[in-house]
């Protein structure tokens, strides 16, 4: 039989549990507050429901009914600079953060009525619920998307686990700020069987951050049992395997849940996170709404009546009137005046109608014209920027290679502006990453060179997170854009939603790069053309640069831009020449302005990266008048509608032209657009070049026929003529 050895953990695990003395470490006066702070969240939530059952709140209302103590006490040690985010039941993480940061010192919740500021931060928070205008995100977030800067609170979540990569990056910015402050990322059991945070474990032990992730254990995820979602019931197990200390407490006890937070605050100021801190607690409604879970048949009266029984807030109570740190009478009044606070939020929202019952204040909605502001920015951080051209380029414009541009522009960008990092798969390494693009980074700057794990999900959040913290700009490489599927929640569900989905307030400041291998023989799972995923999502900026000369300007403009901006490069342009600068690498190219490459007049073609060399060859080689235009900035806000209709005007027919194939398509969304725009100065329906229907194979040749090509281009020209009535001979 073979022989066996017991391996060891690296990390510790432990649980925590209260005795006598904690209550006296952590001190009356500090117990009254977080006592305080629970009932108002309590009140609060309880009115919540009741504006749910009358029909004022619209959406879902996940309250927290039960979990508010062990929130109170895990983040009342926490300062306003440290930073928390949430899932999507968020009420309490959100009102335990923020009542720390407007809570005068001199407080006494005993005794004092509720500060200005306490009533202020309720009402602005049910308004943000119920979605009206006084909300911190003008009512655009509601219940489940809750953020307030100023606070420290980033933003919670209604993805489940969602938030977990953003975190990271929080944490990210807060190690590289230096100034010994922490993040929590505060989730249920039910995110800890999804990858992304599986991922943002092992990043968080891999960079040291200082990040705790705060679980939630409350049995359920919905109606699913813990037993029926995992072998360990026991969350906080999650950790160990990335050698990350972890740490389990009875959330019923606040101040066991205090003691345990101290614990791993103190781990994570000292530089030795992360840390994970599983709380055991239970909600006592459903997972939305106020109805119980027995009423749904996956728990029992008994069950919930015995949670009941060890209610924090009634724990809490009794500790501190037994020790007269808190008296009959206080203890009314703190009771009183969380009731009364929240009561008085409902009556700024609410007005009475008909019939007894209570209805919206209508001046209250926010305005329609609200809808899409804050999808993207509006350029203004360009303002007073001189920008180029390269026909109007005053300096000397030579052949250059295309990714020794890449690599240049992107030293001196380091050399100019030091909040800038690139992070993604093998950046540090093989002279430059997979590309070459990221020369000479890592030797000068290896702290801002960052190799990832193969983690899309878990790294390209947290360059999210980094981004929409706002003090560091990330660039975060994609090796292929098929790999962006992986991480498509954080592309397009956080990234490409933040600005808007947080009422348009707060930038974020990230560049994605990423190449197209079509032709490189890499298959169907590493070529696709992203412009058309992308498009979709109007939160993304895409610029497409076709030469070295406008990769370095673009690339100038993305990474000064607050919005996230998607830069597409392709494998064909990487080693080939094009006109370009020679040690000159300051100048910008605006975002959202296309460029006649070949002026014409038969007919107008509009296309982007290796496509628009092809075009222009295409065009000479057959004697074509057509007017070539490089569209290069790609998304619908940034499409240059100036010079695609002067020249739809003069030609009046029109065609797409892209590489990749029919489907992920962006010629689609673009053809559609340019039908209804210019209907009036189309002779002919706008054509479309395009590939075939599957994605490229890895055989040469069925790989050759599914991508456009020269011959393809040739072609399509050829149709376009005929259709118009124009013999190819008769054109000039």
């Amino acid at each position: 039989m073979a022989k066996t050895k017991r391996l060891e953990l690296t990390a510790q695990w432990k649980e925590f549990s209260a005795t006598a003395k904690d209550y006296d470490d952590i001190g009356a006066r500090e117990l009254r507050r977080m006592l305080s702070h629970m009932h108002l969240i309590r009140a609060f939530e309880e009115e919540m429901l009741e504006l749910d059952r009358e029909g004022l709140a619209h959406g879902p209302v996940h309250v927290s009914v039960g979990q508010e103590g062990a929130m109170v006490a895990a983040l009342s040690s926490l300062g306003s600079g440290d930073l928390v985010n949430g899932s999507h039941r968020g009420h309490h993480v959100f009102l335990a953060k923020c009542l720390s940061h407007v809570e005068p010192d001199d407080y006494d919740p005993g005794n004092d009525p509720t500060p200005d500021g306490i009533n202020e931060l309720v009402y602005r928070t049910m308004a943000e619920i119920m979605g009206l205008k006084p909300g911190f995100g003008e009512g655009r977030g509601g219940s489940m998307h809750l953020r307030w800067d100023e606070a420290g609170v980033i933003g919670t979540n209604a993805i489940v686990g969602g938030g977990v990569p953003l975190a990271n990056g929080a944490a990210w910015s807060l190690k590289r700020d230096g100034e010994n402050k922490v993040a929590f990322t505060c989730f249920g059991d039910g995110s800890c069987h999804i990858g992304n945070v599986l991922e943002s474990l092992n990043l968080a032990a891999l960079y040291d951050l200082p990040i705790c992730f705060l679980i939630e254990n409350n049995q359920y995820a919905v109606s699913t049992t813990l037993e029926e979602e995992a072998r360990e019931t026991r969350m906080s197990s999650r950790g160990l395997a990335y050698g990350i200390p972890c740490f389990k407490v009875d959330g019923m006890d606040p101040v066991a849940t205090r003691k345990a937070a101290e614990h791993v605050i103190d781990l994570l100021r000292k530089g030795e996170g992360p840390a994970v801190l599983e709380l055991d607690v239970y909600r006592y409604y459903h997972h939305s709404g106020g109805l119980p879970g027995s009423a749904f048949g996956y728990r029992t009266k008994e069950e919930e009546q015995a949670a009941r029984e060890r209610d924090p807030i009634a724990r809490l109570e009794r500790e501190l009137l037994e020790r007269g740190w808190l008296s009959d009478e206080e203890l009314e009044t703190m009771t009183n005046n969380a009731d009364a606070c929240v009561k008085a939020a409902a009556a700024r929202v609410t007005e009475p109608a008909a019939g007894g019952k209570r209805q919206i204040i209508s001046s209250l909605w926010p305005d329609v014209s609200f809808r899409d502001h804050g999808l993207r920015g509006d350029l203004s951080e360009f303002d007073g920027f001189e920008f180029v051209e390269q026909e109007t380029y005053p300096g000397k414009i030579e052949e250059v290679k295309f990714v020794d541009s890449m690599a240049k522009a992107m030293v001196r960008r380091f050399e100019t502006d030091e909040r800038l990092f690139v992070l993604g798969e093998d950046v540090h390494k093989l002279r430059g990453g997979t590309n070459g693009a990221t020369r000479g980074l890592p030797e000068r700057w290896p702290d801002r060179c960052v190799p990832a794990p193969i983690a899309e999900h878990g790294f390209v959040g947290l360059c999210g997170g980094v981004a929409m913290v706002g003090k560091y700009r990330p660039i975060v490489e994609l090796m292929y854009p098929d790999f962006g599927l992986v991480a498509a929640d954080q592309l397009f569900n956080q990234i490409g939603k933040a600005r808007h989905m947080f009422g348009g307030k707060n930038p974020v400041p990230l560049v994605c790069r990423t190449k197209i291998a079509l032709g490189s023989g890499y298959g169907s799972q590493h070529s696709m053309d992203p412009a058309g995923l992308f498009a979709m999502w109007p939160g993304w900026r895409i610029v497409a640069p076709s030469t070295p000369f406008d990769y370095v300007g673009l690339m100038n403009s993305a990474l000064h831009c607050e919005d996230p901006v998607l830069v597409i490069e392709h494998v064909e342009l990487y080693n080939s020449k094009g006109p370009g600068t020679k040690g000159e690498y300051d100048y910008y190219i605006p975002i959202g302005k296309a460029r006649v490459v070949r002026p014409g007049k038969a007919f107008t073609v509009l296309t982007y990266l290796t496509m628009v060399d092809k075009a222009v060859q295409a065009a000479e080689q057959l004697g074509i008048d057509a007017e070539i235009i490089d569209l290069r900035s790609l998304d619908r806000g940034s499409l240059d509608w100036e010079t695609i209709g002067e020249s739809v005007k003069k030609t009046n027919h029109v065609v797409m032209l892209e590489q990749g194939p029919l489907t992920t398509s962006y010629g689609a969304m673009l053809t559609d657009e340019l039908q209804r725009r210019f209907f009036d100065y189309l002779d002919h329906p706008v054509q479309r070049i395009h590939g075939g229907e599957a994605s490229p194979s890895v055989s040469k040749v069925l790989e050759r026929s599914a991508f456009v090509g020269d011959e393809e281009i040739a072609a399509a020209f050829r149709r376009l003529l005929a259709d118009k009535g124009s013999p190819l001979a008769a054109v000039s």
